[in-house]
C-alpha cells in the first residue's frame, strides 16, 4: 500500500472504492462492468491471491482458476524471495539492512491484500525500528490498512498508538498527516463535529493525498462544517477560507449548497443539495450516514430560519423553503419531537412560536443538580466516618 509522495491516491484505497462501488445497488449496472474490469486488471497486476478469493466469495468476481493459480505461485516465488533477503540481511548485514528487508515482506502482504499476516509483519518491522519518524509511517501504513477494511478497532489502535509516539517526539508534516487520518476516522463513525475541527486545522497544510484527493478532501470539510459550526464560524472558517474558495467551484451543487445557506436562500438549499445526496450515498466512508447527515442539515437550517423569528406562520414558513404546509407541518412535528427544534405549533392559528432556551437558566439548573449530587455525596461519606 503505497503512501506515495506527490498526489496520489494510494492504489489499494483507489481499489477499495471501485469494489464499494460494485456492490452499491445504485450504480449502473454498465458502469459496474467498466468498475469489474478495473478491479480484475488491479487485482491481477498486484497478484492480490488473499483479495481475489474474498471478492469471488462476495461474488463481485467470477472464479478463473488459472488466474488464481498463476497468482498464487508468483506470491509463493516473491514471499520465497524475499524470506531469502531477511535470511541474508540477518547474516550478512547490518540492523538497517535487516529492518529494510522486513519492511518489504511487510508492504509485500499489503500489495497482495494478505491482512493477517501483514500485521504479523508489522509487528516485527515494528521491533526492528528504533527511530520515532520511521515508527510514524509503520502506523500511517496500519492506519491505511484499517481504512481499506473498514476496521475501525484497528484504525483507533493506531491513531492512540500514533499520539503516544507523538509525545516522544515527531515533525509536525507527520502530524498534520495524523490529523486528516483522525478526520477522516472521526466522520465515519458519525463524530462529524471534532472530524470539522481536525480537517479546518489541516486545510493550509494538506499533504494526505493517500488518503484522497484535496478535492475530496474539502468536500468533506465542507460538509462536516455546516453540520458542526455556528454560523460566525462557518462564515470565517469555510464560506471566506481562500483555500476552500479555489477548490469549492469544482465540486458540482457544494458552492451553491453552502453558499445558499449561509446567505438564507433557503429554497436553493435544498434544491443544492439534492445535487449532493448522490455523492453522498456513492461514497465509501459516508454513505452508512446519509439519513442522519439529512436529518442534521435540516436541523440547522430550520433552526437558522426560526432564530430571527418570535413567531412566523406556517404558511410564510412553507413559502420560504418553496414547499408545501403540510410538509412542514409533518417536518417541524418530528423535529419538535426529537427536542431537535425548540418551538411549538399552534395549529389553529396557523403559526410557529419559537420558545429558546435560555442559557444562563440552563446552567443555573445544572449547578443546582450538581450542587445536590455532591450534598448527597457528603452526607453518606460523614455517615460512613461516624460509623
Amino acid at each position: 500500500m503505497d503512501a506515495q509522495e506527490g498526489t496520489q491516491q494510494s492504489q489499494q484505497l483507489s481499489l477499495a472504492h471501485k469494489v464499494f462501488l460494485l456492490k452499491h445497488r445504485d450504480v449502473p449496472d454498465i458502469e459496474k462492468v467498466h468498475l469489474k474490469d478495473e478491479v480484475l486488471n488491479t487485482v491481477k497486476s498486484n497478484d492480490m491471491t488473499p483479495y481475489y478469493e474474498n471478492l469471488v466469495a462476495d461474488k463481485v468476481l467470477d472464479l478463473d482458476h488459472s488466474a488464481l493459480d498463476s497468482m498464487r505461485a508468483k506470491n509463493e516465488e516473491e514471499i520465497k524471495k524475499l524470506d531469502e533477503k531477511i535470511a541474508d540481511a540477518e547474516e550478512n548485514l547490518g540492523e538497517s539492512e535487516v529492518r529494510e528487508a522486513h519492511l518489504a515482506k511487510f508492504l509485500y502482504f499489503i500489495q497482495i491484500g494478505e491482512k493477517e499476516k501483514a500485521l504479523e509483519q508489522l509487528k516485527v518491522s515494528e521491533n526492528k525500528t528504533v527511530a520515532v519518524g520511521q515508527k510514524m509511517d509503520l502506523v500511517f501504513y496500519s492506519l491505511q490498512i484499517g481504512f481499506f477494511y473498514m476496521d475501525f478497532d484497528l484504525i483507533s489502535k493506531s491513531i492512540d498508538k500514533a499520539k503516544i509516539l507523538f509525545e516522544k517526539g515527531g515533525d509536525w508534516e507527520r502530524k498534520n498527516r495524523l490529523k486528516v487520518y483522525e478526520g477522516l476516522y472521526c466522520m465515519s463513525t458519525r463524530n462529524f463535529k471534532k472530524a470539522a475541527n481536525l480537517f479546518l486545522d489541516s486545510i493550509s497544510t494538506f499533504t494526505t493525498y493517500e488518503l484522497f484527493p484535496y478535492d475530496t478532501f474539502i468536500f468533506y470539510t465542507v460538509l462536516t462544517s455546516i453540520i458542526s459550526l455556528d454560523r460566525v464560524s462557518l462564515k470565517q472558517k469555510v464560506v471566506d477560507a481562500p483555500e476552500i474558495l479555489t477548490v469549492i467551484g469544482k465540486i458540482p451543487h457544494l458552492s451553491e449548497f453552502l453558499n445558499s445557506l449561509y446567505n438564507c436562500q433557503y429554497k436553493s438549499v435544498f434544491l443544492a443539495f439534492a445535487g449532493l445526496t448522490e455523492q453522498i450515498k456513492l461514497d465509501r466512508y459516508l454513505h452508512l450516514h446519509f439519513r442522519f447527515y439529512m436529518r442534521e442539515v435540516r436541523t440547522v437550517v430550520y433552526s437558522q430560519f426560526l432564530e430571527s423569528y418570535k413567531s412566523v406562520t406556517i404558511e410564510a414558513m412553507a413559502k420560504a423553503f418553496g414547499v408545501t404546509v403540510e410538509f412542514i407541518d409533518q417536518e417541524l412535528s418530528r423535529f419538535i419531537a426529537a427536542g431537535k427544534l425548540h418551538c411549538k405549533i399552534d395549529k389553529v392559528a396557523g403559526v410557529l412560536e419559537t420558545n429558546r432556551p435560555d442559557a444562563k437558566n440552563a446552567l443555573y439548573q445544572a449547578t443546582i443538580k450538581q450542587g445536590d449530587f455532591l450534598l448527597n455525596r457528603i452526607q453518606k461519606l460523614s455517615r460512613v466516618i461516624d460509623l
